[in-house]
């Protein structure tokens, strides 16, 4: 049986880059210890992905696959609920399995992580009207916009100019973003608090620890940029391993 959720917030130490480290490879434990649900979700994110390929380069619009790419990891952290639970379950002894982790996950869906999991997913169609905003200031009266046939508009003035204004407005969004999600996500799945104390007390933390915290965003788009090149298909192992990773990185910070 699961034991019942705590209450408060609890003492949170300071993150370290050995911490990361030691997250890194007690994710990688639980993603080889049990597998299942974190292929599950990395199979739907790889349909979805191919999916959105696939309508954007048959629309002629491949730009907005462009967004998506860049956007994904904006909305990595909720594909990632289910990899926090079954590392969750596991650091308390117990055996999680896909039946018991998608209960756990619906039976939130009467407290604070719909509201956290809702504001990020406004965010991530936000992004997609922000870029294509920026995209049509600098390109829209291009004659040639779609990059699968012309991809050489990116390297004039205004497409190079469209991607230094994108790449920093994107960057900022998703390092806002970011510092909510980072510990408030895992806060919600572990303890009983409301999702504006949990948004505050993640934030807190990047604030405190800007070069950790920033250098562990740094790495999670990386390689989730990386794992989407070859057709999405990296996904099935790093989406998993960085859920169950992200869930040590709150987990050591709380217990140590």
């Amino acid at each position: 049986m699961n034991q019942p959720l705590l209450h408060g917030v609890p003492e949170m130490s300071q993150p370290s880059f050995s911490l990361l480290r030691r997250a890194l490879g007690l994710g990688w434990r639980d993603f080889m210890a049990a597998p299942a649900f974190g292929i599950l979700v990395a199979v739907l994110c790889l349909i979805a992905g191919l999916g959105m390929a696939a309508l954007t380069v048959w629309a002629g619009h491949t730009f907005w696959l462009v967004l998506g790419v860049f956007g994904f990891p904006l909305a990595a952290p909720f594909a990632a609920l289910g990899t926090y639970e079954v590392s969750r379950l596991r650091g308390m002894g117990e055996r999680p399995s896909v039946g018991r982790v998608l209960r756990v996950l619906w039976a939130e869906r009467a407290g604070q992580l719909p509201f956290l999991s809702a504001l990020m997913m406004v965010a991530l169609l936000f992004w997609f009207f922000l870029g294509h905003m920026i995209f049509a200031l600098f390109l829209g009266l291009k004659p040639m916009t779609n990059i699968m046939s012309s991809a050489d508009v990116f390297l004039s003035l205004d497409g190079l100019m469209m991607l230094g204004l994108g790449s920093a407005v994107g960057a900022v969004f998703a390092l806002l973003l970011y510092a909510m999600c980072v510990i408030g996500l895992p806060l919600l799945l572990d303890r009983e608090v409301d999702y504006v104390t949990a948004m505050l007390r993640s934030i807190s933390i990047v604030l405190a620890n800007p070069v950790v915290m920033v250098g562990w965003a740094a790495f999670i788009a990386v390689v989730l940029v990386l794992a989407m090149l070859p057709a999405f298909l990296g996904l099935l192992i790093v989406l998993p391993w960085l859920g169950h990773a992200s869930w040590h990185v709150y987990a050591q910070m709380r217990d140590t």
